[in-house]
């Protein structure tokens, strides 16, 4: 009881830790004179981020490449599945053509990458250094291409227009607080995972993939399900695929950088095929009226319950 109650612990301190490191760094940000876009292209884009990482490193570090693994699969399972099926439910995502041609495509190509780069059975530094590289390619086109970032995404300019009046003070040690709560938000909940996995029998993987990449995509399905309920998903379906091309572009890219990252049979066998599977079945859905509509929001949000079922 006592390690379920730790590792809730352990969530909640990385979702404020991560809070808190987006609002120092903004404020920081703002006052060294950064457009807002940029901010919202690198700081708070990477800051949402922050929780997984911190997880997988942590795990990768432990010896754990299972929930450093399952927490990245999983989370852009969820992104799909959970997040943008529940949010279809509530109100209908309009598709832009941009998504298509652009942020889709990339997210297909970078998940079959993901897939092709793990069937070694390790993802090492190269493998890490070329995620990351690509990383870096895809933000500074994206910055190019938009003349500055997303000054037009009003979640970003409410962002920053709330941290603007902070100090110095209060900015620097937002910043501190919010490494700090990701540090020890990651430690207790590795740990505690862990605990319980091995307590009941669970495998790491599905503990990673389940438990761990719900609990840290909480901020996405939140965030998602509210703009849903206030009509607003116009940058839904951007951000979820964002997300993804984030997850693994970084996270793993980072993490197999610090620690390489073993890949087991089972996520060669089941989780990849998943995560590529619902990633594909997202196009028809998204193709029949340009938008994902209460039908196919329960399509994937089906989608997702049958993996969590095979899986548990």
């Amino acid at each position: 009881m006592i390690a379920y109650l730790l590792l809730a612990l352990g969530l909640i301190i990385l979702l404020v830790g991560g809070k808190f490191l987006v609002d120092g760094a903004s404020a920081i940000a703002v006052k060294l004179g950064m457009s807002s876009g940029l901010i919202g292209l690198t700081i708070v884009a990477f800051g949402t981020s922050a929780p997984e990482l911190l997880v997988s490193v942590n795990a990768a570090l432990k010896g754990n490449s299972d929930i450093s693994i399952g927490n990245v699969v999983g989370s852009n399972i969820a992104n799909i599945g959970l997040v943008l099926g529940l949010s279809g439910i509530f109100y209908p995502i309009m598709i832009k053509r941009s998504h298509l041609r652009f942020d889709y495509l990339v997210t297909v190509l970078v998940t079959i990458l993901f897939f092709i780069l793990g069937l070694n059975g390790l993802i090492g530094l190269w493998e890490g250094i070329l995620l990351f590289s690509v990383f870096i390619l895809f933000n500074f086109y994206l910055f190019k291409s938009s003349k500055g970032g997303i000054a037009d995404d009003k979640e970003v300019e409410a962002e920053i227009e709330q941290v603007k009046g902070y100090s110095w003070l209060i900015s620097i040690a937002l910043f501190s607080a919010g490494i700090i709560g990701l540090y020890f938000g990651s430690e207790l909940l590795v740990e505690n995972a862990v605990k319980i996995s091995r307590e009941f029998g669970v495998s790491e993987r599905v503990i990673g993939v389940s438990i761990i990449a719900i609990g840290t995509s909480l901020p996405e399905l939140i965030t998602s399900i509210m703009a849903a309920l206030s009509k607003r998903t116009d940058l839904a379906l951007g951000n979820i695929l964002g997300s993804n091309i984030m997850n693994i572009l970084s996270i793993i890219g980072i993490t197999a950088i610090i620690q390489p990252i073993g890949v087991s049979e089972d996520f060669l066998d089941v989780d990849f095929l998943w995560m590529i599977g619902i990633t594909l079945l997202l196009f028809p859905l998204m193709k029949t009226k340009m938008q994902v509509s209460k039908i196919e929001g329960s399509i994937l949000f089906g989608s997702y319950c049958l993996y969590m079922f095979f899986l548990l």
